[in-house]
Formats: C-alpha cells, sequence, structure tokens
C-alpha cells in the first residue's frame, strides 16, 4: 500500500492549513504552544519533523527562531513555502521522519514530531521516528511528540457518526475488543495511552507531561466556535488546568507527550 500518496490524497482534499483555524481547532494550537514555550529559550534552535503545512514552524520563525521544517508530502510544503516571510529564518525540506540523516545528531534544542505518530503503522517506523527525532536533539533537549486517541474517534466515528458497520467491514475496526486495526487505509493511526508509555519505555528519555490539547473541543465544536470572546477565554484557561488531568486525558481527541532526552 503507497501510504505517502494515500497521505497525499488526504491531506490535499483536506486543507490541513485551514485546520487549527476554527475557535474550537485552535484549542489544540494554543495549548500546544504554551506547552513549547515553557521550554523555550532564547536562541534555541528548533526542528519540526513532519510539519504539514507549517503552522508551528512559520509560527516560531515569525518569532525569530531558527527552525528547521521536514514534510514528506509535497502539497503541504508548497503552503509552508507559500507563507513564509522573506525575514523568517527557516530552511523547509522534503523528507522523511524515519530519515533525518540531513541532520547530525545533537543539533537542535527543541525538536517537534506534531504529525508523524499519526501515520505510523508498525512498532519499527514508530520507534525509528522517535529514535531518529531523539538522536538530532541535544542533550538535555525536549522532544515534543503528538498522537492521535482512539477512544474519542471511536465515540465520535463509530457511534456518533454511526459508523460502526463501515468501519467493521473495512477491517479498521476489531468488532468483538473494540480496538482499533492498524491499517494505512484508515489514514491515523490511534493509540492509548498504554501503547505510548510502551514505545518511550526504552528510550533514554525522561517524561515532563503527558497532555490532552484538545480535550472535550471535537465534542463540542459548534458550541465552541459560538462562545464570546470573553468565555472562550475562559474556555482555555479550563482546558490549560485539565490538560494534564490523568483521568481526563483519555477524552482528548490529541495527545502530546513531553519528553527531556538524558
Amino acid at each position: 500500500m503507497d501510504t505517502e500518496k494515500i497521505l497525499t490524497d488526504f491531506y490535499s482534499s483536506e486543507k490541513e492549513d485551514k485546520r487549527l483555524l476554527s475557535k474550537h481547532g485552535k484549542v489544540e494550537l494554543i495549548v500546544t504552544t504554551k506547552y513549547i514555550e515553557n521550554y523555550l529559550r532564547t536562541g534555541d534552535r528548533i526542528l519540526e519533523v513532519g510539519c504539514g503545512t507549517g503552522r508551528y514552524a512559520l509560527h516560531y520563525a515569525h518569532m525569530g527562531y531558527s527552525v528547521d521544517a521536514v514534510e514528506l508530502v509535497q502539497v503541504n510544503l508548497d503552503v509552508l513555502r507559500q507563507n513564509t516571510l522573506p525575514t523568517d529564518n527557516i530552511r523547509a525540506i522534503r523528507g522523511n521522519a524515519l530519515d533525518l540523516s540531513y541532520y547530525s545528531g545533537g543539533t537542535f534544542d527543541i525538536t517537534l514530531v506534531l504529525g508523524p505518530m499519526y501515520h505510523l503503522f508498525t512498532i519499527e517506523d514508530k520507534l525509528r521516528c522517535l529514535c531518529e527525532a531523539l538522536r538530532v536533539t541535544k542533550k538535555g533537549g525536549i522532544i515534543f511528540v503528538a498522537y492521535t486517541q482512539f477512544d474519542p474517534s471511536m465515540i465520535q466515528t463509530a457511534f456518533m457518526g454511526n459508523m460502526y458497520d463501515f468501519l467493521v467491514e473495512n477491517n479498521l475496526l476489531d468488532g468483538s475488543t473494540y480496538l482499533p486495526i492498524s491499517n494505512p487505509a484508515g489514514v491515523f493511526e490511534l493509540y492509548r495511552k498504554e501503547q505510548v508509555d510502551a514505545l518511550i519505555s526504552g528510550l533514554d528519555v525522561e517524561r515532563l507531561h503527558y497532555i490532552g490539547t484538545d480535550m472535550f473541543s471535537q465534542y463540542y465544536g459548534s458550541e465552541i466556535d459560538a462562545m464570546n470572546d470573553g468565555l472562550y477565554e475562559k474556555y482555555i484557561e479550563y482546558t490549560l488546568l485539565i490538560c494534564e488531568n490523568q483521568n481526563l486525558v483519555g477524552v482528548s481527541n490529541h495527545s502530546l507527550d513531553i519528553l527531556r532526552k538524558l
């Protein structure tokens, strides 16, 4: 199965550059940047692996940071380059999260892996991605790894979206265990926290935070979009207060694992 073609087709049709622009969509962006900026220091060099259309890479380039961006899907890379300002110190290349040999070891202070784990379907590829991100990060540097979580997708797609039969019939969901079947045809790989714990268990890292970046936002998108600015600000404050509550993180469509390289 041609995973690159599947991703190109998906991102060409889904307009990834618009995904984080609605009020409910921006929750993920706001929470993620808040945590990144807790660790970002003046002069830090940033790498974003699987940068998509550059929403994060460009954000930090516009702030004056030196940013490298790697993206597999050409249509995403084209959008990033169109939105790059002449003053941005950003180097964007077409590449694969599984092979960062373009970069020497210990190059970056901050490494962002905010998309690749969504689309890797074997343990070998997942570990290779994490190990490459770890290799190019400086000792003591911070790696941010995003995941798409299973249970919110199950609730929203199979039940709220009435697609249970479709998922089972197309070998995307085990009808007896209610667990996802890893399959590139489904575009996204879905996780529970225990799977993420197992992936990082053999890596030379310290976990600093494991958070939900959008929490309840995908369940109540239209209601959040209708909030006035004052109420929306309170909603963001609330989300930031609960996003590390490990009893609640599982409701979030997206999670973020924040690791320090030892």
